[in-house]
């Protein structure tokens, strides 16, 4: 990552924050976005630029279209440039179904989705110029297995899935590769704010592997997708869940019974 421009949306707080820090640390110089959280982006800009780093912090609005196509271009120009694009700005709205307004289905929508995909446009024209780049898209587990009280937020993560093969498609002759991530359980200081706690002890217990994820989990592998021994990688939405989404959840049920499929025609059984 020596001397790569990047730009990392949704960096003020937990995994994009923690993205813009990892692409710093090996050597990318950085821009990074925030909407509210200018605490936090401000004060990775402190530490990356104490580590003998280059970066910024920029404020838009991703609602916005205007905002977020003003801010590739002032990306652009703070960097000389731009290599790579880590699409990570979300927000999120668990309500029911039946509940939900128009304007919270806008809101959400218009920043998931809408805004990456103009912010996107803007962004991928030096690529093009240069032959090459690299885009990494955040999306979630949400948008490939069900949770109650989620239809807009998982809506707009199993969009940007479709979106990232279908932009792999039409940009990997131009030299520019796009792929997502899928986070699973990776608890972050926004998700403690919301639920009045500071960690959540028993997470671990459902996931395969026994744990929750780290923000520093999903930044190695951002970085990595960004990389050159990533360069065969294309349209792919890489899982990071401990192995929560290859658990049969209800397999469990059958566990307790004691059932035993194969009596009487697979030996020993």
């Amino acid at each position: 990552m020596s001397a790569k421009k990047v730009l990392v949306t949704g960096s003020g707080t937990g995994i994009g924050r923690e993205i813009a820090l990892e692409f710093a640390r090996q050597g990318a110089v950085v821009a990074l976005h925030y909407a509210h959280s200018e605490r936090g982006a401000e004060s990775a800009v402190k530490e990356i630029l104490s580590g003998g780093g280059k970066a910024t912090a920029i404020r838009a609005d991703l609602s916005e279209v205007s905002q977020a196509q003003n801010l590739a271009v002032q990306a652009i120009e703070f960097l000389g440039g731009i290599d790579v694009l880590v699409n990570n700005a979300g927000i999120t709205l668990t309500l029911e179904f039946e509940k939900v307004t128009p304007e919270q289905f806008d809101k959400v929508y218009n920043v998931n989705v809408r805004g990456s995909y103009f912010l996107t446009q803007m962004a991928i024209q030096p690529m093009i110029k240069q032959g090459k780049g690299t885009i990494v898209n955040l999306t979630s587990v949400h948008g490939l297995r069900a949770c109650k009280g989620h239809s807009v937020y998982a809506g707009t993560k199993g969009a940007i899935i479709s979106a990232t093969r279908e932009l792999a498609i039409e940009l990997a002759p131009l030299g520019i590769r796009v792929n997502a991530i899928a986070p699973g359980a990776v608890p972050v200081e926004n998700q403690f704010k919301a639920a009045g706690m500071d960690s959540f002890p028993e997470l671990g217990k459902s996931i395969p592997c026994g744990f929750a994820g780290t923000p520093l989990d999903i930044a190695k592998v951002a970085v990595f997708l960004a990389s050159d021994d990533a360069r065969y990688i294309v349209g792919q939405t890489i899982v990071i869940d401990g192995g929560a989404t290859s658990w049969m959840s209800f397999s469990e049920g059958y566990r307790d019974t004691g059932l035993r499929l194969g009596q009487g025609y697979v030996p020993g059984i």
